[in-house]
């Protein structure tokens, strides 16, 4: 009989070491999720913020990572929270909850961006640190949105543009924002940006200045 129960046991064991052997084939053989896409409806938001507040007429190429970001500035530990924006007070604590909570589970992880935009000049991604594309000067911080002592002229070097998904209210009339431009001298500034609908037509109604990197002298 303890002969039966050994077989037994060592016949149930191979076969669970069998099993796990193959899961862990199957798991490695598995591709990495990769991030979903931005979904089309936030791309409009997109254009009209880079439209508005970093083209000028001698633009003529932007550069993007292609990834949307979950950290809000590169001091930033990990996605913001409720807590981030109750102690920061941006927008004079306007936001409204449900417009902050659709922003805040959507920085969560990072989405794809693809080529939806269009605002009117050519561009081009950056993944892994590597240009997808020609090098191009970027615009300068807009004078009107930067604090005075960092306006600058459009660099010579290549600036990146990151954006969040963008967040909305449940009527869809209202959305949030936030576009960094970071560049190679290790200088830029990060935004977030309020916006409102009307009718058809979104407008950019506020903006905060939430980073600003400047040259060292």
């Amino acid at each position: 009989m303890r002969t039966i129960l050994h077989l037994a046991f060592l016949l149930m064991t191979s076969l669970a070491c069998l099993l796990a052997g193959s899961a862990s084939a199957a798991s490695a053989e598995r591709p990495e999720v990769k991030p979903e896409p931005v979904p089309a409806e936030e791309y409009p938001i997109y254009d009209l913020v880079v439209r508005t507040k970093f083209l000028t007429s001698q633009t003529t190429l932007v550069v993007i990572e292609r990834l949307t970001v979950t950290r809000l500035g590169p001091e930033e530990k990990g996605p913001p929270n409720r807590a981030f924006f109750e102690e920061n007070a941006y927008f004079g604590g306007r936001l409204r909850p449900d417009l902050m909570t659709d922003f805040i589970l959507k920085t969560r992880h990072p989405s794809r961006l693809e080529g939806r935009f269009n605002f009117g000049v050519r561009y081009r991604f950056t993944s892994g640190g590597e240009l997808e594309g020609p090098e191009v000067s970027l615009a300068p911080i807009p004078t009107k949105f930067a604090p005075a002592d960092f306006v600058q002229d459009a660099p010579a070097t290549v600036g990146i543009l990151e954006v969040s998904r963008v967040g909305f209210n449940p009527r869809e009339d209202q959305a949030l924002v936030y576009v960094g431009d970071n560049r190679p001298d290790r200088t830029g500034a990060g935004f977030l940006v309020l916006l409102h609908r009307r009718g058809r037509v979104w407008e950019i109604t506020d903006t905060e200045v939430l980073w600003v990197a400047r040259r060292e002298e």
